[in-house]
């Protein structure tokens, strides 16, 4: 099916577009039959299954026990959209893109929202622990509720134990790194400091193009005394940054490419054409291989900046 988006002549700017695509997705929702939804059921909204990301996570809501209804927009299906107002929960990924529409099916259908990140495993362990402790605050006499609990805390521990000394080999090679981080959305710019951290590498400077003042402030608080804190920054105050810094791996999206080559540096790509898929616990091994390969390369002997 082809779904319209009222948005003539592309009118307006990068939230504009969000909006109207949260509009036509909002035109759908409560059209479906909700019989047989769990009362222990979320819809995915914001996720748009980069490399497969959301059947991973969605393996994981299965395990602990919670039914998925509808994923908007990964790997969506009209009919599961049509009657996403039957779960008992907004799981919001992607704030920037869809928290309008979870804010709309809320004031429609009561529907709550979590806002969550699925890239690291600090954030992904938070996740999954924030929606059994929804469920468990909710449905405080029910059994099922301390059973998705226990779920939870079994399937963490499992992917926990599994990924940590998988992740020493690149923890002991990265120590001490330099990396940048330039995103769209600053939630996402959280997770990705948190990630460097577990592999002890220093964010010496971390940015966004959408973020807010209450979004700097916080990210002022989970970095290092020194970072540089960017909003918006145009190629040539990135170049500026990058170069002073002594970086040595550079996240960013298709339009930072070009300026982590040209001075010589690693790139991290982080946007929506990747092929690797970066989140989960999987995702964190995939994230750490990904720095690893860049950061270590040995073309970077060769690099302008690193000649005598």
């Amino acid at each position: 099916p082809v779904i319209p988006v009222q948005s003539e002549g592309f009118k307006g700017n990068k939230r504009a577009g969000y909006q109207a695509a949260c509009d036509a997705m909002f035109r759908l929702i409560g059209t479906g039959d909700t019989a047989g939804i769990s009362k222990y059921s979320l819809n995915i909204l914001g996720d748009f299954n980069l490399a497969g990301e959301i059947w991973m996570i969605r393996e994981y809501y299965e395990k602990m026990g919670v039914e998925v209804v509808a994923n908007i927009t990964g790997d969506g299906r009209v009919d599961d959209i049509c009657r996403a107002h039957g779960a008992g929960l907004n799981v919001v990924q992607c704030s920037g893109s869809t928290m309008q529409l979870a804010h709309m099916m809320e004031k429609k259908y009561g529907a709550p929202s979590l806002r969550v990140s699925y890239f690291g495993i600090e954030d992904m362990s938070e996740a999954l622990y924030d929606i059994a402790r929804f469920f468990q605050q909710k449905y405080p006499d029910d059994p099922e509720s301390d059973r998705i609990m226990e779920r939870t805390k079994a399937l963490v521990q499992e992917k926990v134990s599994e990924l940590v000394p998988k992740l020493e080999k690149y923890r002991k090679a990265l120590a001490g790194k330099k990396a940048a981080i330039y995103v769209g959305g600053s939630f996402k710019a959280f997770s990705l400091v948190k990630a460097f951290r577990l592999v002890d590498m220093d964010v010496v400077m971390v940015g966004s193009q959408t973020g807010t003042e209450e979004d700097y402030r916080e990210l002022e608080a989970i970095t290092d005394p020194g970072t540089v804190i960017v909003d918006d920054a145009n190629p040539l105050e990135l170049n500026s940054f990058l170069k002073e810094k002594g970086v040595d791996i550079f996240v960013g999206g298709v339009k930072e490419r070009p300026i982590a080559y040209k001075l010589g540096i690693g790139f991290c790509d982080h946007n929506h054409e990747r092929k690797e898929a970066l989140a989960g616990f999987e995702g964190m091994l995939n994230f750490a291989k990904e720095v690893y390969s860049s950061v270590m390369s040995p073309v970077w002997r060769f690099a302008p900046r690193n000649q005598g």
